[in-house]
């Protein structure tokens, strides 16, 4: 998909946006000044062109139980010359895309060839995914991990600049 080109009122959109994704077209039109109806095109096509990917309700993870955040590496046994497309990278992406306590999964450059962002609710969940999920799996050669103790910044907006 191309790249599309942003223009201040787009940026102020997204920004808006990013903030509260439940406000109505008509406090959005207002907040960068254009009618209802523009504003809404305006939307659209951000949204057809792939900027504006999802909408979603951001939930707090310890009022829902999930109060252990846990960032993993993971080395996969030696790499095949296909790349990434290949097995075992491809086995472990479709692995890691069934195992909910991942709620983010990135191929890396480094020592480590995975991050896994782990939301699980104790130290003992933890152990129970690390030991009959992640370490079962025939490819992991290696894992690290690290904890959050505590959360300094936390958001899900892109710098709009």
């Amino acid at each position: 998909m191309p790249k599309i080109t942003l223009d201040k009122t787009d940026r102020k959109i997204l920004a808006i946006l990013q903030q509260d994704g439940r406000l109505s077209n008509q406090d959005i039109a207002d907040k960068v000044s254009l009618s209802p109806s523009p504003c809404l095109r305006r939307i659209k096509r951000l949204e057809e062109a792939g900027v504006i990917r999802q909408y979603v309700a951001l939930l707090d993870p310890a009022q829902i139980g999930l109060g252990l955040l846990a960032y993993v590496n993971v080395r996969l046994e030696k790499h095949s010359e296909g790349g990434l497309a290949s097995s075992p990278h491809a086995a472990f992406a479709k692995a890691v895309d069934g195992w909910p306590e991942v709620v983010a999964c990135y191929a890396m450059t480094g020592e480590m060839d995975y991050l896994l962002r782990v939301h699980v609710e104790d130290m003992e969940h933890f152990s129970r995914f690390m030991m009959k999920t992640l370490l079962t799996h025939p490819a992991v050669a290696d894992v690290k991990s690290s904890f959050a103790l505590t959360r300094i910044k936390d958001t899900t907006a892109l710098p709009l600049v």
